[in-house]
């Protein structure tokens, strides 16, 4: 036999690579995808017309969202998922459990900052939590399968 008949497909080496890369590396990679997705549904929200304005938590007055805003601050608030997953990895008995565990609360928790932002459309605001869901979404699966990984390196 040659040697393109004896390699496995390409989707079963994808897997067993994430199945077996560093936790750390595999988070971030799971972050990117996460800030590309949520910022791709902003920028459709924008393309309908949703005002992206939003007031911070302790301002009155909304300012506008500029675009790649949501996607830096997918990847910001990830870094702390990402330490999460890495500890988990170390010091846990089902790191998975862990970190699904702390992440999912954390997700719902951070929905009550579009929630309570004053002076912001309704719609933004929806925008804003669908952004919050869609990265967790994205996120919280492809780490938790890494984490769930039956391997003597978890880290």
């Amino acid at each position: 036999m040659d040697e393109a008949t004896q390699r496995p497909p390409v989707a079963a080496r994808s897997t067993r690579s994430l199945a077996t890369a560093p936790v750390w590396l595999v988070g971030v990679l799971a972050t990117l995808a996460g800030a590309v997705a949520a910022e791709a549904f902003t920028l459709a929200a924008r393309g309908l017309g949703v005002p992206m304005e939003a007031a911070g938590v302790w301002e009155e007055q909304a300012q506008a969202i500029p675009v790649g805003a949501i996607a830096r601050s997918v990847v910001l608030w990830s870094i702390g998922g990402i330490v999460l997953a890495v500890v988990a990895a170390r010091r846990a008995r089902r790191p998975a459990r862990v970190f699904v565990a702390g992440t999912v609360a954390f997700t719902v928790l951070s929905l009550a900052a579009p929630a309570f932002a004053q002076d912001t459309a309704v719609s933004t605001q929806l925008v804003l939590a669908g952004t919050h869901v869609i990265a967790g979404a994205v996120i919280i699966p492809i780490l938790a399968a890494r984490l769930s990984a039956p391997t003597t390196n978890r880290y």
